[in-house]
């Protein structure tokens, strides 16, 4: 049985005022959650306060994306090393921002993948197709090159360390969502991927979010399709009430 995971990417937004408000109050119900796994995924500059609130809960901390290099003459990037100082547990890599506004290659993705499990960080690989590709019925061809580079070379005995969220690009932050229909059948899709690469017991023990534009709304029609194993949260994430909706119909 695959436990949920519900994680909050809070992407550019929350002061570190404004973060360790939002973790405190999620903290409050939410500390004790054994039944879903809960990550918080705040900017870089709140990532220690963020840590430092929920120590002590069962609340873990992310980061929004990773360094594939250990250290060096890097501006602008942040190491491994760096994130586990501050009890970064997850980080995200491949989101649709990241590739559409930064050109990060699935070649780099599965640099810092690699980098992150050989590190023994939790990286949520994140896949996923434009408006135009799922129109054009391109949907499982773009998916599945995602998948495949990003995770080329990893070992089957890593997938109970990984995360893959789907993200249809096209319903992120546009208040559109996928059917749970269509979300299942490329959470399917995906899971049957992994059991080509690397056989059938890791396909069925990796972990599938789904990441677009969840909501308390519609999360537990979502949730309870047999291949969506949790979310990854956008806009819901930045207001308390909301994410522990979210986290609730997981449970």
């Amino acid at each position: 049985m695959r436990k949920k995971i519900i994680a909050g990417n809070w992407k550019m937004n929350k002061t570190v005022e404004e973060a360790i408000e939002l973790a405190n109050q999620i903290k409050r119900d939410l500390a004790d959650c054994t039944e879903v796994d809960v990550v918080l995924c705040p900017p870089f500059t709140a990532l220690k306060s963020v840590s430092d609130t929920v120590e002590g809960s069962l609340i873990n901390v992310g980061s929004q994306n990773m360094g594939a290099e250990d250290a060096g003459a890097y501006t602008g990037e942040i190491s491994h090393g760096m994130l586990k100082e501050l009890f970064v547990r997850y980080v995200i890599l491949g989101h649709s921002e990241r590739r559409e506004y930064y050109q990060e290659t699935d070649l780099e993705i599965n640099l810092k993948l690699k980098k992150a499990l050989e590190k023994n960080l939790r990286p949520i690989l994140c896949v996923g197709e434009k408006l135009e590709d799922r129109e054009g019925g391109n949907t499982e061809s773009i998916v599945e090159v995602q998948v495949r580079a990003g995770l080329k070379d990893v070992a089957a005995d890593a997938y109970t360390e990984l995360v893959i969220a789907y993200e249809p690009v096209w319903a992120i932050g546009t208040g559109k969502v996928a059917t749970s229909q269509q979300a299942q059948d490329v959470h399917a899709f995906i899971r049957g991927i992994v059991k080509d690469m690397v056989g059938a017991e890791a396909a069925d023990a990796v972990r599938i979010q789904y990441g677009g534009s969840m909501k308390p709304g519609n999360a537990p029609e979502l949730l309870a399709q047999p291949d969506i194993d949790g979310g990854l949260i956008g806009g819901a994430a930045l207001d308390a009430a909301s994410f522990i909706g979210i986290v609730n119909a997981a449970k």
